[in-house]
């Protein structure tokens, strides 16, 4: 169905209650959400906006607009010319948009905004970071926002000026490897090991998929071979590859005995082990995470919500790796192919019953 047509749909539905028209409207929100179901999500979005008092109405615009665009419609314009490779004409656009949601959308002394994008993030957060302040959902994901930003700046030139962009970034959602991921390819640029390792080691305690894994391995491979530590460097190239195929691997190990003059021997699990010890990293991953994605799956199928469920049993499978898991799955998807979880939208944007809920939806009540 397009825009129209859904929003002619919900529109017809509605009743001369404007509270509940919010309530329906909220709840079919989150059913588009689920279904990732953009066009329902922006025709339920509208009619919520319409529904509202003209003060309140204008209020939300202001905050949301910048000279009559929407924040998220803007940073489409902002990815399609990153995507042309036109990064200098996307710059004046990029930090435009940061400033109206640093200004807008600053932390406040009793509450602040995050972008926490599942469940699973909601609880993961929870979990690791314990937040004593009131926790308002932001209308957008503005850690990708602030990440891009970030990008555009390390693309122009101005690595420096991005690394307070990516810790603003952070501070939306702790748990998206995204932001520190950027961090970590300024950190690159910059040759700076120690922060490298320490981003590294952050990013591993959040990172729920084998290849956001690789990819911290592969980051201590390219800072180590830069360090002239071929053999820890071949270490953690070795892991990254255990998590996840990557094409650029064997070159880079190749690279390594060129640099070193002599052949590179692909260490066993266990030195791989006791080379990560040296750095204080973890082989494998967090133990938190792999529980908070099982409780999920737990809480899922008990409300029988079969979709949900499925989405956090193969995040679950993909970091274990648990037959016991993958047979769960079979039953409930026996055409499933490939177990591989997509990190964005393992669950929908609202937590559910049986989940901690820790976001507050509606922060002008608060």
């Amino acid at each position: 169905m397009t825009f129209d047509e859904i929003k002619n749909e919900l529109k017809s539905k509605l009743g001369d209650s404007p509270e509940e028209n919010e309530k329906f409207l909220k709840k079919e929100t989150e059913r588009f959400i689920r279904e990732h179901n953009l066009e329902g999500i922006e025709a339920a979005g509208a009619l919520i906006l319409e529904n509202m008092p003209e003060a309140q109405r204008e209020e939300v615009k202001r905050l949301t607009h910048v000279d009559g665009v929407r924040l998220d419609n803007l940073y489409k314009e902002i990815v399609q010319l990153i995507n042309e490779h036109k990064a200098v004409e996307a710059k004046p656009l990029a930090e435009r948009l940061y400033k109206k949601i640093t200004v807008e959308y600053k932390e406040g002394e009793i509450a602040k905004f995050v972008s926490l994008r599942n469940p699973f993030e909601d609880n993961l957060y929870q979990l690791m970071f314990k937040p004593e302040k009131v926790l308002n959902r932001a209308p957008f994901d503005f850690a990708a926002m602030l990440t891009t930003y970030a990008y555009i700046l390390v693309e122009t030139g101005s690595p420096l000026d991005a690394m307070p962009v990516l810790q603003q970034a952070i501070e939306f959602n702790p748990v998206d490897c995204g932001p520190k991921f950027e961090l970590a390819e300024v950190y690159k640029l910059l040759k700076n090991k120690q922060k490298l390792i320490e981003v590294t080691r952050d990013t591993l305690k959040i990172a729920s998929s084998p290849i956001s894994i690789a990819r911290c391995y592969a980051n201590m491979g390219y800072i180590l071979t830069d360090f002239q530590e071929y053999e820890d460097a071949a270490a953690f190239y070795t892991a990254s590859v255990m998590f996840a195929p990557n094409p650029a691997i064997p070159h880079e190990m190749r690279h390594l005995a060129d640099l070193k003059g002599s052949p590179i021997i692909a260490p066993d699990r266990e030195r791989i082990i006791n080379i990560m010890k040296k750095y204080d990293i973890e082989f494998g991953p967090n133990q938190d995470v792999i529980s908070v994605a099982a409780q999920l799956s737990a809480n899922y199928l008990a409300e029988k919500d079969i979709p949900n469920a499925l989405q956090a049993m193969k995040l679950t499978y993909n970091l274990t790796l648990d037959e016991r898991v993958k047979q769960l799955i079979l039953k409930y998807d026996p055409k499933a192919q490939q177990l591989v979880p997509s990190p964005e939208n393992d669950g929908s944007a609202e937590t559910r019953m049986n989940i901690t809920r820790t976001v507050n939806e509606n922060p002008e009540e608060e």
